[in-house]
C-alpha cells in the first residue's frame, strides 16, 4: 500500500493541486486501533496498550510534494491519557475534484494521498511539563501511508476524513539496542481532520 501511495505521489503531479509552497496546520479528532507484531515487548505494544479516543494536531509545510510534519495526538477512554508525539518526513499529494470554477475557486472536493518516515516517542500517561526523559515510555521509527477526502471550504480551510495507516520498529525507554526493549507493531486511525493552509506561492 505505502509503495502504491509513493508511486502514485511521484507519477502524477500534474493531477494535483497547483500549490508550490505553502504551511498548514490541522485539528484531528477520532480514534485508533494498534497492535503489537513482534519482538519481547509485543504485548505492552503503546498503541495497543494506549485508549482507543484520539484527539491531537499537526502542523507542516509543503513544497510542491515534499512534505515535513510534527504532529502531537492524545489518546484517551475519558479516565485515562497517553500521548504521541512524532517528526516526519515524506511526500504528499493532492487531487481536485470538481468542475474548473470549483478548483479555481477551492470550493470543490479532493482526494489526498501520503507517505512519510517518522521518528515518535510516547508517554504513557498525561505530560508533566517540562517533559524529560524519565516520563518518556516509548520511542520508534515508522512508516506511514495516508488517505483522505474533504472538501475545501474556501481558499484557507478545509474539512476531511483522513485514514493514516503505520508500521515501525519500537522500543521502550532505555538502551535502544537490547532486544528486551524492542517490538515491532502497527497502528490505524480514522480521522476528522480540519485544515487551514497558508498558500505562499
Amino acid at each position: 500500500m505505502v509503495r502504491a501511495l509513493a508511486l502514485l505521489c511521484v507519477l502524477s503531479p500534474a493531477l494535483a493541486s497547483a500549490d508550490t509552497f505553502k504551511l498548514f496546520a490541522e485539528v484531528h479528532g477520532g480514534g485508533m486501533y494498534g497492535q503489537g507484531l513482534s519482538g519481547t515487548q509485543k504485548d505492552s505494544a503503546f498503541f495497543a496498550k494506549s485508549p482507543n479516543g484520539t484527539y491531537g494536531a499537526l502542523i507542516g509545510g509543503e513544497f510542491l510534494f515534499l512534505d515535513a510534519w510534527i504532529q502531537h495526538h492524545q489518546y484517551t477512554d475519558g479516565s485515562r491519557l497517553t500521548t504521541w508525539t512524532q517528526f516526519g518526513a515524506g511526500i504528499h499529494t493532492t487531487f481536485d475534484t470538481g468542475d474548473e470554477q470549483e478548483k479555481k475557486e477551492h470550493t470543490g472536493g479532493y482526494i489526498e494521498m501520503g507517505t512519510g518516515l517518522w521518528f515518535g516517542i510516547g508517554t504513557g500517561q498525561q505530560v508533566m511539563p517540562p517533559l524529560d526523559n524519565a516520563q518518556l515510555s516509548d520511542k520508534g521509527f515508522l512508516l506511514e501511508g495516508r488517505l483522505g477526502l474533504g472538501k475545501h471550504l474556501n481558499k484557507i480551510f478545509d474539512l476531511g476524513f483522513v485514514v493514516p495507516v503505520g508500521y515501525g520498529f519500537y522500543f521502550k525507554n532505555g538502551a535502544a539496542n537490547n532486544t528486551d526493549n524492542q517490538y515491532r507493531g502497527w497502528q490505524v486511525e480514522a480521522l476528522l481532520a480540519l485544515r487551514a493552509n497558508i498558500r505562499l506561492l
